[in-house]
């Protein structure tokens, strides 16, 4: 059980790790870029980015990672007297509910909204200027939670 154990964990901070690392990816340069064109550019390129995203690399580590670390905060509750414990339920629920749900209720759906703005639309620039600031304000969000779940998980492995 203690091998499984360690396997899951090791699985769920790689998966929170390389999260982290596609969030922080967009919080310190791909937006920054895609701002820097005009702003039908930018949101053509956003959409283009959005409906690539979804892929079974991307999905099954953003998914995947979510699903074990319901598994690890389940045996943290019901083991809570084993070591390392508290570090295994903390990064999983950083990652369950600053990763995973932001995701879900807050940038998934600005990115279906972001869809259906014609890029040419008169009001284009207004939308992509709230676009971009809100969804980058809980990129940010997603991409500290990400962080220090992977180094609570990763740390529990030690």
């Amino acid at each position: 059980m203690h091998d499984l154990s360690f396997v899951l964990t090791l699985c769920a901070a790689l998966g929170s790790g390389l999260m982290a690392g596609v969030f922080f990816a967009f919080s310190t340069f791909v937006m920054r870029a895609l701002v820097a064109l005009p702003p039908g550019q930018g949101i053509e390129a956003m959409q283009s980015i959005n409906r690539t995203v979804i892929n079974g690399w991307f999905l099954g580590v953003f998914i995947g990672a979510a699903a074990i670390c319901v598994l690890l905060a389940a045996a943290a509750l019901y083991g809570w007297h084993e070591s390392r414990t508290v570090l295994k339920l903390s990064g999983s629920l950083l990652y369950l509910i600053g990763t995973f749900l932001v995701t879900v209720v807050r940038n998934v759906p600005m990115n279906n909204t972001l869809e259906r703005v014609p890029p040419a639309a008169d009001d284009a620039c207004d939308h992509w200027a709230r676009y971009v600031t809100r969804w980058t304000a809980w990129n940010h969000v997603r991409t500290a939670a990400a962080l220090i779940g992977a180094t609570l998980l990763t740390l529990a492995l030690v």
